[in-house]
Parts: structure tokens; C-alpha cells; sequence
């Protein structure tokens, strides 16, 4: 096999583009997951420390002048009961749903923040 410490440097040293390109190889030639081949690749350098986020948490800031509404659509929008929403808005800030896709988040931050609550994506 080729100089393994010449071949982790060419790997340190790779750009984000090279770095997708890399992962795209691995995927379809070689079966193995980007996710495996970014735990990899990001042994070094600054290229591969910029990872794509894929699970969002939102967090629900303040409840805004409508206190009523954010929590009916807590409680609706997490399947909570009327008291563990209330709790939820009371307590903010706090979380109201973690591990979701980024269009669920915006979604529900979207849905929030019309009934005049304060969101933060995480």
C-alpha cells in the first residue's frame, strides 16, 4: 500500500468540494455512507470540520403577547396534553421539539412565530 502518512495528508488537506466528491466516490462505488465517510475524513483540517447539520432542535424563545395561542399550538404541534404545553410555554426558553428535519423545523418555527411566540433554531 502507498505511504499511509503521505496519503493522510493528501486527506487532511482536501477542500469541501473534494470532500463531497470523495464521499459521493465511497457511496456509489464502495457502498459505504457518507456519514462513515465523514467520521474519515474529519480526522483533520478546517474543510472537514464544516459538516452539514441535519437534526434541528427548536426552541421556543418567549411566547410572545398571544401566550393563549403559542400554547394551543404547542399542544397541538408536539401531541402534548393542555397542562404539559402550558408547562412548555411557561418554562420557556425551552425546547419543544429536538431531532427534526430542517423543513420541519421551519416549518413549525414558521407556525410559531405567526401565533406571535419568539423561536430559535439549534
Amino acid at each position: 500500500m502507498a505511504d499511509l502518512k503521505q496519503f493522510a495528508e493528501q486527506l487532511v488537506n482536501l477542500t469541501v468540494k473534494e470532500v463531497n466528491e470523495l464521499a459521493t466516490i465511497l457511496k456509489d462505488e464502495y457502498g459505504i455512507e457518507p456519514a462513515a465517510a465523514a467520521v474519515v475524513v474529519s480526522g483533520g483540517g478546517e474543510a472537514a470540520a464544516e459538516e452539514v447539520q441535519t437534526e434541528f432542535t427548536v426552541v421556543l424563545k418567549e411566547a410572545g403577547s398571544s401566550k393563549l395561542a403559542v400554547v394551543k399550538l404547542v399542544k397541538e404541534l408536539t401531541g402534548l396534553g393542555l397542562k404539559e404545553a402550558k408547562d412548555v410555554v411557561d418554562s420557556a426558553p425551552s425546547n419543544v421539539k429536538e431531532g427534526v428535519s430542517k423543513e420541519e423545523a421551519e416549518g413549525l418555527k414558521k407556525s410559531l412565530e405567526e401565533a406571535g411566540a419568539v423561536v430559535e433554531l439549534k
